[in-house]
Formats: C-alpha cells, structure tokens, sequence
C-alpha cells in the first residue's frame, strides 16, 4: 500500500494532537532524563494478555533516559502451584504463612515471571514498538532479609522482610544503562531464602537507593479502589486516612502505608497507577494532570509568594482575562515592579493562579486584584484556597477590610461574603484612579 494511501495517512487533526501532546511532555522528558524510577506491580500484571503493552512503556521511560527498578509480584503464579498441589497460602493478621511446600512454590513462580519480563524487555522485531531497542536487565541478590519470626505465638516460617537492599551494587547497574528486576525475594547471610512482599521490598529499594519516584501499579482502580482517592495526598493525609475505618481493598493500603513511609524516608513522590487502564503509566508521568494517585511529604501544588521569573507564568494566565475585558491589561514591565504583591499556586512549571493585594494602611484597607485560576484548574476550592490565603494576609498586615473592583464575577465574590458598595467607600487613592468607562462594581468584605 503506498506511504500516502488514505487508510495510512493521519489526519491534521490527529497530527496536531500529536504535536500539543508532544510540546507539553517536553518538561517531563528534561525532568524525568537521568532519574530513578521505582516501578512495582502484581503477577497479575505478568498473566495479563495486555501485559506487552506495559513492558513497552517502561522500554519507553528507558530509552528516555530514566533509570528503573522493576519490583514484581508473583502472587497468582503462586497460588496456581499452590492449589494444584492441594495447598493455599495461609494468612494470619493479614501476614503469609510460608512453609516449605509454599517456598518451593514462591521460588518456582517468582523464577517463570522473571523469564518472562527479560523474554518481553528483549524484544526487538522491526514490527513491534521496540524495534532495535536492545535494554539489558539484570536480576540478582540485592536485597537481604530477615524472617518475620514467630509472632503473638505463630510461626511464620519461610514468611520474611526486607532488611537490607545492596544500594551501591544496583546504582552501578543502572549508572550502566541496565534495568533492575527484582523478585519478591530476599536472601540471608545463612543462606535461606524468604518470600518477601512486592510493597515491601520496592519501598525499601526506593529509600535505599534515594529514588525520584515510587511508582505501585495497582489492579484495583474502581470506585472501591483508587478512584475513590484524591489525586493528591499528603503523608499526614495517609495517616489520617489509615487510622479511620476503611473497606478499601488490602492492596491499596498497603501501598497507602509504603508511600507515606516513603515520603517520610526522603522519597519526594509516590504514584498510585491504574495498572489496568492501557497508557495509565505514561499519562501519569507526562502530563499535568496524571491519572492516579500522588502522595508527596510537601504539598504538590501550594501557595507561595511571586518571584520575579514568574513574570512570564503569570502574564500568560492573566492574558485571556485581559482580552476579555475582565482584567485591565497589565504591561510586563508594571508586574515586574509589581511582583512583590503577588501570591501564585505552581503546578510543575504551570501557574495556576494567582492574586495580588494593594494595601492602603492609612484606610485599613486592601485591594484584591488580578484573581485568577487558570481555566483548567477551576475544582478542588482553588479559588477558595487563594481567597482564605489572601485573607490570612491581610489580617496579618491589620487590613480590616477587603475590597474587589469586578465586571464580570460579582456573585462569585458576593457568596463569599463580598458585598456591594459605593465607589465612595474606596480610598481616596482609589477613588482617584477609578475607570468609569470600565464601570466596574465595588464589593468590600470586613475580615
């Protein structure tokens, strides 16, 4: 069929999407380039037939220049060798029980999932997406474990946890351009092997090795599972929410309780990920918005005061207002002199709002202007969060008073307790500066 045949071609609708998706990941590619990733996931990642399509995105993120650790499960292989032996996994307060017969088990399955994940990471025929891509992959003993022992009087055998991850080994490996896989397994000084926890064991590597990202692709994603979480948590946010009464799935407060330890070891980020929703992964890392779940020791998107290389950001949020005759257009020139008043909410690299405050000391009170969320981010009570913000400042400069000049959004202030005024009740100072072609409303709040 030739190159230009209709059924080949893409439409310019399509191509333009793909040129916007690509500008917008521009960031990220330059962020992400010579990072650590941690990326964990289930068996049932490996025995799904879409399973292709995830090893193909992380042989994305590897030649993007990212280091990774992969973290695997093997928990339905497991339990596949298990029952056609007659046996199953025990549980007891939540922990496995590992006998013997489970070990031979655990080591059996964790072996064929291994194989299984080099086999796809060393694909390279010309027609599947990692044509000529060669990733070498590496799996050994670098994590040491400890067993769990006996406790409250039950022995959990060949059960253990992690005690150690071999950090300076696995940096050389992904220094050399390798990809880590890493078993649920762990080794001891004496020789003994331990059926670890996936969770576990990619928390461990993640702290050990200092990584920028902690990735668990979870399989539960429905309304019972993650899609029940904000987008954005804060460790002390997982401690709270662990420590009310919960029904959602095991799997996600184990990742809940690793991230939030996580945070706290130093790891700045931890992604929660629909395993199951096809591209989740790459959404998730390259754009604004994500797809899941991010826990972070630091707000993710906070409010602090304006520099003046926020100039550039702040211009391009307040445009469009300007052109629409909601703002009076404002020239960089007087926001560079300017940028003290201002306070803004960042979201990696994005402004996403802003507000500015002029005081008039001598009247008690202040101006609230230029208030604007970008369009997109117009949820989660930013407005408000501002608005509380904005407020708290002025409290703490003894401004008792708060007044808005608007066209176009007096309810939005009204029912948040802005109420109308004359153009009297302004400072003298403001009064002086007033347009009247403008016309706009006067709304003043007492704080």
């Amino acid at each position: 069929m030739p190159h230009d045949s209709p059924a080949t071609m893409a439409t310019d609708s399509d191509c333009d999407l793909f040129v916007d998706w690509m500008r917008q990941a521009t960031p990220y590619l330059h962020a992400h380039r010579g990072r650590t990733f941690v990326i964990a996931f289930g068996g049932e990642a490996v025995a799904d037939s879409r399973f292709p399509n995830l090893v193909h995105d992380i042989a994305l993120l590897h030649g993007f220049g990212i280091r990774l650790v992969l973290v695997h499960g093997a928990r339905p292989q497991i339990e596949a060798r298990l029952a056609r032996q007659g046996a199953a996994l025990r549980y007891v307060n939540g922990l496995r029980i590992t006998d013997a017969t489970a070990l031979a088990c655990v080591k059996e399955a964790a072996g064929v999932v291994r194989v299984e994940i080099e086999a796809l990471l060393s694909l390279g025929l010309a027609n599947s997406p990692m044509a000529g891509v060669h990733i070498p992959v590496i799996s050994g003993n670098f994590v040491t474990a400890r067993p769990l022992g006996v406790i409250a009087g039950v022995d959990y055998g060949h059960t253990g946890a992690v005690r150690r991850v071999d950090q300076h080994l696995l940096r050389t490996l992904l220094e050399q351009g390798a990809v880590a896989l890493m078993p649920p397994l762990g080794y001891s000084p004496t020789g003994e092997v331990f059926n670890l926890s996936a969770t576990d064991v990619a928390r461990s590597t993640a702290v050990a090795l200092g990584a920028d990202k902690l990735i668990f692709l979870v399989e539960h994603a429905t309304a019972n599972g993650i899609e029940r979480l904000v987008p954005n948590l804060l460790a002390r946010d997982v401690d709270a929410l662990l420590t009310t009464p919960s029904d959602l799935p095991e799997e996600i407060l184990a990742c809940l309780r690793a991230g939030a330890d996580a945070c706290r070891s130093g790891i700045r980020r931890v992604h929660l990920v629909a395993r199951r929703q096809d591209g989740a992964l790459l959404r998730e890392l390259f754009t604004r918005d994500g797809s899941g779940t991010l826990i972070s020791a630091e707000p993710y998107e906070d409010l602090r005061p304006a520099r003046i290389d926020d100039v550039t950001g702040i211009l391009e949020l307040l445009r469009p207002m300007e052109e629409h005759g909601v703002l009076v257009r404002r020239s960089r020139e007087r926001l560079e002199t300017e940028i003290n008043r201002f306070v803004l909410a960042e979201r990696d690299g994005l402004v996403t709002a802003c507000a500015a405050m002029y005081a008039y000391p001598n009247d008690g009170m202040a101006e609230l202007a230029c208030f604007v969320v970008h369009p997109h981010y117009r949820g989660a009570r930013r407005g408000d969060r501002l608005l509380e913000h904005m407020e708290g400042l002025a409290r703490a400069r003894e401004i008792r008073r708060l007044f808005v000049l608007t066209t176009q959004t007096a309810h939005w202030f009204q029912e948040r307790g802005f109420e109308p005024a004359g153009l009297t009740a302004l400072p003298m100072e403001k009064q002086a500066l007033y347009n009247f072609q403008r016309n706009s409303k006067v709304f003043i709040k007492s704080l």
